[in-house]
């Protein structure tokens, strides 16, 4: 930080931190191991809008990630204008599309849109309700969210995802940052801005 932005009382935004994404595989194993969620093989990266000149670079260079990639990628818009990057592999090809997912990631940050990048999400599934997975960029951390229908969630097995996860993923300790993805690809569940609420 520099000494103006100290002593003006300016943040300066923090680097997403990406290669974090690369502890859930390990983690997954660990998550298998002890219940019943299995992966999807879908996963997501949540961009937010920008205005202006901001907006249309974002957008320029998803366009060009999406060119590039052989249609590995899909983009699609939830209704509060958020952009995400859904990403399909097999099942059983986590670490697969946990690299996938960094790339799309480190091609949008290496382009010098970082502070855009909001969240990975990374679906699961006990058979009869899916879960999201959530990278917080900015923190650094993960969290599970469990919808239950109806704009309900499932606190209960949230937290009990937490305890098994809690030794293996960096665990957001802030529950009130646990924020409902509703509509998010990959989770089934209308879109919400992680990074509005913190």
């Amino acid at each position: 930080m520099r000494i103006l932005d100290v002593l003006l009382g300016r943040t300066r935004p923090v680097p997403p931190d990406l290669d974090r994404l690369f502890t859930l595989p390990a983690a997954a194993v660990i998550l298998q191991a002890a219940s019943s969620w299995r992966p999807t093989g879908v996963g997501a990266v949540c961009v937010k809008p920008a205005s202006g000149g901001a907006f249309t670079g974002v957008a320029q260079e998803i366009d060009r990630l999406l060119s590039m990639d052989g249609g590995r990628y899909e983009r699609r818009t939830d209704s509060f204008g958020y952009s995400w990057l859904l990403r399909r592999t097999g099942e059983q090809d986590l670490a697969g599309l946990v690299t996938d997912l960094h790339a799309a990631n480190a091609t949008v940050r290496d382009a010098g849109f970082g502070p855009a990048l909001l969240c990975t999400v990374v679906g699961f599934t006990d058979g009869s309700r899916p879960m999201g997975l959530i990278y917080l960029y900015k923190r650094g951390t993960w969290y599970p969210f469990v919808p239950a229908g109806d704009q309900r969630r499932d606190n209960p097995a949230e937290l009990e995802v937490r305890e098994m996860l809690a030794g293996e993923l960096p665990i957001e300790p802030d529950l009130s940052r646990w924020f409902p993805l509703w509509g998010a690809p990959g989770i089934d569940a209308p879109g919400r801005d992680p990074d509005t609420h913190g």
